[in-house]
């Protein structure tokens, strides 16, 4: 049983695992991860490094390394606590891998290490993690505009005041169509590991949530940065402030997470389905919009038909 159980378990994932391994990115990005270790246990490649074992074996880790190596598996454990998808498990272990790669590289030679950290700068540039493309209920905002509000004076001629339009994005204008409508908006950057972990949870929330009543959306604040202006989303990762969901309602923000301090750092807050559930109260929601949607899908009532009387057969004695 301790063997089929695995076995199993492999089965039941190899269709996911060979959906990873067609994109490029998983594949280049595991290759990056154990550079290291191919360099130092191949015996082809490690017969020429150095090394400060006493045997002088240049084919096995030395003391240093071996330190360098339990170092990086108690961050990885550390970090991985806080991860909620397996594409976080993957994404973390990738990336203090190549961290630990770039700092054995460097401590065997320089030339090494800056031939390693150009291949890693090469790989962030051209190869991007693949996007979420699974089902969902989401509309995409952009910063279009529409001129249906004025703005103050900027002239007077003739001594009358003219006024001029002034922009307001087109999104805006839906938040705040119908003041029944509540919107749970995602502000996201495509290039934020957080963001890309998250969507497949804001999808399937999107999926068991979406009603007349109840919307969901997502902007791209990493590409309209006028957006992220706005609402004061800030799209530095030193802040932490991506994602960000935004409740709206009538087009006002009612609530966002995560929070920010008087800092203008954001709270740390776990962006999982469980969380997102419980804060926005998302069954709540669902329930209030869907009673404030039948009136509006059943419409309505017509007036009931009132009969017609049948015209009467003329008498004998009319004839």
């Amino acid at each position: 049983m301790a063997v089929v159980a695995p076995l199993l378990a492999l089965l039941w994932g190899l269709p996911g695992l060979c959906r990873w391994l067609a994109r490029p990115y998983y594949p280049l990005s595991a290759l990056l991860a154990a550079a290291f270790l191919l360099v130092r246990k191949v015996p082809p490649l490690c017969r020429g490094l150095p090394s400060q074992r006493e045997d002088g074996n240049p084919c096995d880790f030395d003391w240093r390394e071996v330190e360098i190596l339990m170092f990086l598996s108690a961050i990885v454990m550390m970090k991985n606590r806080r991860s909620i998808t397996v594409e976080q498990h993957i994404g973390n272990i990738f990336m203090f891998s190549k961290v630990a790669n770039a700092i054995l590289f460097f401590r065997l030679d320089i030339r090494m290490g800056l031939l390693y950290l150009t291949l890693c700068i090469v790989f962030l540039m051209t190869c991007k993690p693949p996007l979420y493309m699974g089902p969902e209920y989401i509309k995409y905002f952009s910063d279009k505009t529409i001129d249906v509000s004025i703005s103050p004076a900027l002239g007077v001629l003739g001594g009358s005041v003219h006024r001029f339009p002034k922009p307001v994005p087109l999104w805006q204008e839906e938040l705040e169509r119908d003041k029944r409508v509540t919107w749970i908006v995602e502000f996201f950057a495509n290039w934020s590991s957080e963001c890309q972990s998250f969507a497949p949870i804001f999808a399937d929330l999107s999926l068991k949530y979406n009603c007349s009543g109840l919307q969901f959306g997502k902007v791209d604040v990493g590409r309209y940065t006028d957006v992220s202006t706005r609402y004061k989303v800030s799209t530095s990762p030193l802040t932490k402030q991506l994602p960000t969901l935004i409740l709206f309602q009538g087009g006002t923000e009612i609530m966002r997470r995560p929070q920010i301090d008087k800092k203008g750092r954001a709270v740390s807050w776990t962006f999982s389905e469980e969380n997102v559930i419980r804060e926005f109260n998302l069954n709540e929601l669902y329930q209030k919009a869907k009673k404030q949607s039948k009136p509006r899908e059943e419409g309505p009532e017509e007036p009931p038909a009132v009969p017609v009387a049948a015209p009467q057969e003329e008498t004998k004695k009319n004839k």
